[in-house]
C-alpha cells in the first residue's frame, strides 16, 4: 500500500512538472508575468520597492498589500499605470500619454502584480453612496487629513483628492479601504470607529471632490517614444560651471540656476518618463528617461556637466546619474531639490516636446 501511494505521489509531481505548474519551488511564472517583471524592475522598483513593499522613494504606496490587490480591479491598475496620477510623482507609463508601455506591456505588468496576490478577489459593497459630504468633511479633517492632506492631496500618503484616482476607484473599493485599512502600512482600519454611516459620509466627500475636479486635456504625443534628444549642451560656448558636485553628490537648485543665468555650459537631463517631460519640464532640459538612457548616450556631451533631475527629488535622477557614470561620463551631478522646488521658485518651465 505504501509503495502504491508513493508511486501515485511521484506520478502527480511528474505531471505537474510536465505541465509547468511545479518545478523546483512551486508555480512557475507565465510568459506575461516574466515580461511584466522585467518592466517592473526597470521602471517601478525605484519607488515601489523590489517586492511591491512601497515607500522606496517619495512615499510610493505598498502595491503588494493583499487587501489592495484583492480590491483593485484590473481596470483600476491599468488606469493607474497607463494614465498616472496627475499632481503626484506617479508617471503615466502608457504610450498614448507619452510613456514607454504598450497596452500589452501594461497587461504584463498587471499579470506580474497579480502573481503577488494570495487570495481571491474581495466582495465589495458597490451600492450608491447615501452619506453626507458635510459630515464626511468633519470626519476627514479629524481622521484622515494628517496623512492625506486637507483636501486629499499633498499629504504623505496616497493622494485621494485627485481626479485620476477618484474616477477609477469604485464605491466598493473606497469603502473596503476605509473599513479594513491596509495592514502593514500607516492606513488603519476605521470600520469599528466610523461604522457604515461614517464611512459612507467620507466616500460622499470624496465623490464631491471628484465632481469639482476638472480634467486636464492630455493629447497624444506627436510621436511615439523615445522623445528625440534636443540640443545639448546649453550655452555651448559658455564657461565651466562652478560649484557642481559630482554624483552621487547633489547640487543645490540655486547653484544650478545661478550657473544657467551666468551662461555656463551644461545640459539639463529630465530623468522622468516621457509623459512627465511632455507635461512640464525645466526650460531647456532634454528627456533622458532613467529606465532607458541607452538611445541617448552617443549624443550626450562628455565634456560638459550633465545635471540630472526628477520630481522625487533624487530617486529617478539618482538612477540616471548612476547609469551615466557606468557608461563613462564623469561630469554628472544630481539636482538636489527636484522639479517641484524649481517650479515653486518660479524658475522657468516648459510644456511639450521642445526643450
Amino acid at each position: 500500500m505504501r509503495y502504491r501511494r508513493l508511486l501515485e505521489c511521484v506520478a502527480v509531481v511528474a505531471a505537474c512538472i510536465a505541465s509547468g505548474t511545479l518545478e523546483c519551488g512551486g508555480l512557475q511564472p507565465t510568459e506575461a508575468q516574466r515580461h511584466g517583471a522585467q518592466a517592473y524592475d526597470r521602471m517601478c522598483v525605484v519607488c515601489h520597492g523590489l517586492h511591491g513593499e512601497g515607500y522606496a522613494a517619495d512615499q510610493a504606496p505598498m502595491i503588494a498589500n493583499q487587501r489592495f490587490l484583492a480590491s483593485a480591479s484590473d481596470d483600476f491598475l491599468r488606469n493607474a499605470i497607463e494614465g498616472g496620477r496627475a499632481g503626484t510623482t506617479m508617471s503615466a507609463w502608457g504610450r498614448l500619454r507619452g510613456g514607454p508601455l504598450s497596452r500589452g506591456e501594461t497587461g504584463a505588468v498587471i499579470a506580474y502584480l497579480r502573481s503577488w496576490q494570495e487570495g481571491p478577489r474581495a466582495t465589495l459593497d458597490e451600492r450608491p453612496v447615501t452619506g453626507d459630504a458635510k459630515r464626511g468633511a468633519d470626519v476627514f479633517a479629524r481622521e484622515c487629513a494628517g496623512c492625506h492632506g486637507a483636501d486629499g492631496t499633498g499629504g504623505t500618503s496616497v493622494s485621494l483628492g485627485g481626479r485620476d484616482f477618484l474616477t477609477s476607484a469604485s464605491n466598493g473599493f473606497l469603502r473596503y479601504a476605509i473599513a479594513g485599512g491596509r495592514p502593514g502600512t500607516a492606513m488603519e482600519a476605521f470600520g469599528r470607529k466610523l461604522g457604515d454611516g461614517g464611512i459612507d459620509d467620507v466616500v460622499a466627500l470624496l465623490r464631491s471632490w471628484q465632481a469639482q475636479a476638472v480634467a486636464k486635456p492630455s493629447p497624444p504625443p506627436p510621436r511615439p517614444p523615445p522623445i528625440p534628444l534636443g540640443p545639448v549642451p546649453l550655452n555651448p560656448g559658455g564657461p565651466e560651471p562652478v560649484g557642481f558636485n559630482a554624483a552621487p553628490g547633489t547640487t543645490k537648485i540655486d547653484v544650478v540656476k545661478g550657473q544657467l543665468d551666468r551662461g555656463a555650459r551644461m545640459a539639463l537631463l529630465d530623468a522622468r518618463a516621457g509623459s512627465d517631460y511632455l507635461n512640464e519640464h525645466i526650460a531647456g532640459a532634454v528627456s533622458v528617461p532613467f529606465y532607458d538612457p541607452d538611445p541617448y548616450l552617443a549624443q550626450l556631451p562628455r565634456s560638459a556637466w550633465l545635471v540630472c533631475y526628477c520630481a522625487c527629488p533624487h530617486a529617478e535622477s539618482g538612477q540616471l546619474a548612476q547609469k551615466l557614470k557606468g557608461a563613462g561620463f564623469t561630469k554628472v551631478t544630481i539636482l538636489d531639490e527636484g522639479l517641484g522646488v524649481w517650479r515653486a521658485r518660479k524658475y522657468g518651465t516648459h510644456e511639450g516636446l521642445d526643450p
